[in-house]
């Protein structure tokens, strides 16, 4: 299904220079950031308290959620689970007057006293300390799962299509996740497992995109045999840009519908996404198909079966731009 065909391809690839500089100015920032800044962990990796707590009936999870912030909880996390009589609550880290680190009784026992003084029916179910160490090996498996993501993505494209559209294709998927974390970074945004699992996502949808790109190139060189590299990839982006628009522009209406009404638990997780689907259309594009051309890749890298006769079509054949 298309809402439109563009009949003249865009030369994308005369301004890729460009974009790349661009690219590398933005990615280079996105590096300084994570170093000077760091990321700003959620419990799940710094250690804190969890509490689980019961209502009589359905809660307000916004008025629990200040209740609790004016005991100077700033980075509070306020969430159903289970029935909307069940909320969990999870508190970071905290240092009394005295410096010394405030016990998950002495969080819990606070925290109680504001909610029953709010509202008396409250039970507290359970409460249980997230150590530091629970989240090292958090963040330690994320990593591996990031790095066998890249792994498998690395092996796909070596096999679907040619070793340097795998190169190509890793380094702009590398470049959305530093990106996006250069963003959390930068805004000093949450970081906790649901944005983690956002770049996982990001990382499968990025590479999906520039798959559908390389894949359209390679057809393209099977078919018009008289065009350069760079026209060959303009008219592989151009003939699926709107292939491109419905796509993204789906998703990203459901991802910015759990931005603003998913509440402050799908927040990040909808903000990463969000940043992660934009940066992905640019990266491949810009990224991963430029980097594909300034590898070097030619014709005879994807279609090595093909022999060198066969039917040409001419580039200024007036049906070119009918052709995808």
């Amino acid at each position: 299904m298309e809402f439109f065909r563009i009949k003249r391809d865009i030369p994308f690839m005369k301004h890729a220079l460009i974009f790349n500089v661009v690219s590398f100015l933005t990615f280079a920032a996105a590096v300084f950031f994570l170093w000077h800044k760091g990321l700003h962990l959620s419990i799940e990796f710094t250690g804190g308290t969890v509490m689980e707590v019961n209502y009589q009936q359905a809660v307000d999870l916004e008025k629990v959620r200040g209740q609790v912030s004016k005991l100077g909880y700033s980075d509070v996390q306020v969430q159903n689970f289970g029935t909307s009589r069940d909320v969990m609550i999870r508190l970071p880290l905290q240092k009394g007057p005295d410096g010394k680190q405030v016990t998950s009784a002495q969080q819990s026992e606070q925290v109680m006293g504001a909610l029953t003084a709010a509202s008396p029916d409250v039970k507290l179910q359970r409460v249980e300390f997230v150590g530091p160490q629970v989240g090292k090996e958090l963040a330690t498996d994320g990593l591996l799962a990031l790095l066998c993501v890249v792994a498998g993505i690395v092996i796909y494209l070596s096999f679907r299509f040619e070793w340097k559209f795998a190169v190509a294709g890793i380094i702009a998927n590398l470049h959305d996740v530093v990106i996006i974390l250069g963003f959390f970074a930068f805004f000093q945004w949450e970081f906790s497992l649901s944005v983690l699992a956002a770049i996982l996502a990001v990382l499968g949808y990025s590479v999906n995109e520039s798959v559908v790109i390389f894949d359209r190139i390679r057809e393209a060189f099977r078919k018009y045999r008289k065009m350069t590299t760079h026209e060959v990839i303009d008219h592989a982006i151009t003939s699926t840009m709107s292939r491109t628009i419905i796509t993204h522009g789906s998703t990203e209406m459901m991802v910015l519908s759990m931005f603003f009404f998913g509440g402050p638990t799908l927040h990040y997780f909808a903000l990463a996404l969000t940043v992660g689907i934009l940066f992905g259309i640019y990266s491949s594009v810009f990224v991963a198909a430029a980097l594909a051309m300034w590898l070097g890749v030619k014709r005879e890298d994807l279609v090595k079966g093909d022999k060198k006769g066969g039917d040409v079509t001419d580039r200024n054949d007036p049906n070119f731009g009918a052709q995808a």
